[in-house]
């Protein structure tokens, strides 16, 4: 379990396939900032861009770990297979502060950047969400994009079915996270609001409780 408050930026330093041929994931090796990896286990959980991984090894003196990525989550999520910079999040632990929302690591679908560029001190985000993900977003309601716990400042509904939306990123926001790589044009990680996808549920749902 995670809160969306990016603890630290790390690099995606190097990428190895796992075997031959489209059925196999790859093994990244992370980079992160001096420190980070003080109190780090293995097996325990690092959110990576928005995506739960397992850390498989881990170098604290370099301050290098790596993680192996499955074929499914490279299939169903952005940036894990290229090197550069990401977004990292140690797991929540029972004293922490909720200081974002609750996020699961678990990547809902990949929007596309329409915008973003900046307005006063700050950037406007608009982001492209997939179509079955529509239903999930609500005006200052809650989103993680590449692991990052924002609000939503406006939602459009499109003519082709799909959603938009916007968020508006602080000059912290930029500098403390790998949000500031972002281009217009490309991929993000999208999890929705967990309680929003539990309403959704209840709303859709004839109402009887299982046995």
């Amino acid at each position: 379990m995670f809160t969306g408050i990016i603890t630290g930026v790390g690099q995606i330093v190097d990428s190895q396939p796992l075997g031959e041929g489209p059925g196999h994931g790859r093994r990244l090796t992370l980079q992160t900032p001096a420190g980070y990896l003080d109190g780090v286990g293995l097996g325990d959980s690092i959110a990576i861009n928005g995506a739960c991984m397992t850390v498989t090894s881990f170098d604290v003196a370099a301050g290098r770990f790596t993680i192996d990525v499955s074929a499914e989550s490279l299939a169903r999520t952005a940036g894990l297979d290229t090197l550069g910079p990401v977004n990292l999040e140690q797991a929540l632990r029972s004293h922490d502060r909720l200081g974002g929302h609750i996020v699961t690591g678990h990547v809902d679908g990949v929007g596309r950047v329409d915008v973003f560029e900046p307005v006063g001190e700050s950037w406007l985000l608009r982001i492209h969400a997939p179509r079955e993900l529509g239903r999930f977003l609500a005006y200052k309601g809650s989103i993680t994009v590449n692991g990052v716990s924002l609000t939503v400042n406006r939602v459009e509904d499109l003519p082709d079915g799909q959603t938009a939306f916007d968020i508006n990123l602080i000059p912290h926001t930029i500098a403390n996270t790998a949000l500031g790589a972002l281009k217009a044009g490309g991929p993000v990680n999208l999890e929705v609001d967990l309680i929003a996808r539990y309403v959704e549920r209840m709303l859709s749902s004839d109402g009887k409780l299982g046995v």
